[in-house]
């Protein structure tokens, strides 16, 4: 699943027009362009909407910059859904191959918007008609264009990182195995000292043990 989002300045309107008429429209805020693929699940859908609402993309009280997400400062969204964003190239030939089936998709993303407006105000999430051909007017800020993709299945296991790390934590245990019993546990495996002068009188008939 990829997106882009575009924070957006003050007092600016984002416009989804269809057949000259306004659907939608946003002040403050983000646009989000998504595109849906063949392998989304709702494990990716869950992790964009959280990405989405918690992505520190605006300033602020002092200025300070990158510092406020959109559900901090109350800002809205405008979704628009994007199949080109799943585009490969055959040569120099769009290949859109990638990309979720429109009916299958249209489920896919009623569910996003769902999930995102349940997850913040609902009121403050905006859209448009699905599938429909729109001309879409972004006034940018900055211009500030940032691109998410949602981690691929078995991601952790192609990162160069995530292998590394994993082969230390195996090659720890492994040196653990070699090493055998700790001292610690031989300790407390060790058998314990009877402490004759707790004994009830009898020889060898101890009522209590502590440690040495």
């Amino acid at each position: 699943m990829f997106q882009y989002l575009w924070p957006l300045p003050k007092k600016l309107q984002v416009q989804r027009l269809i057949g000259g008429e306004q659907i939608s429209a946003i002040g403050r805020g983000i646009c989000v362009l998504l595109g849906i693929s063949l392998e989304d699940t709702q494990k990716e859908l869950e992790h964009m909407v959280r990405k989405i609402l918690n992505l520190r993309v605006f300033e602020d009280e002092s200025g300070k910059h990158w510092s406020k997400s959109v559900m901090d400062k109350q800002y809205e969204v405008l979704c628009v859904s994007q199949f080109t964003l799943q585009c490969v190239l055959k040569g120099n030939k769009p290949d859109f191959h990638l990309a979720m089936p429109a009916e299958q998709a249209e489920s896919f993303y009623k569910g996003f918007l769902e999930q995102l407006r349940k997850a913040y105000r609902p009121e403050l999430v905006k859209d448009g008609k699905f599938g429909a051909y729109m001309q879409v007017h972004i006034q940018n800020d900055g211009p500030v264009t940032i691109e998410l993709e949602s981690p691929a299945p078995g991601a952790a296991a192609s990162d160069p990182k995530q292998l590394s790390k994993l082969e230390k934590q195996q090659q720890r245990k492994e040196k653990t195995r070699a090493k055998g019993p700790s001292e610690s546990s031989k300790e407390r495996s060790a058998p314990r000292k009877e402490d004759r002068s707790a004994s009830s009188g009898a020889e060898g008939d101890v009522s209590s043990e502590r440690e040495p």
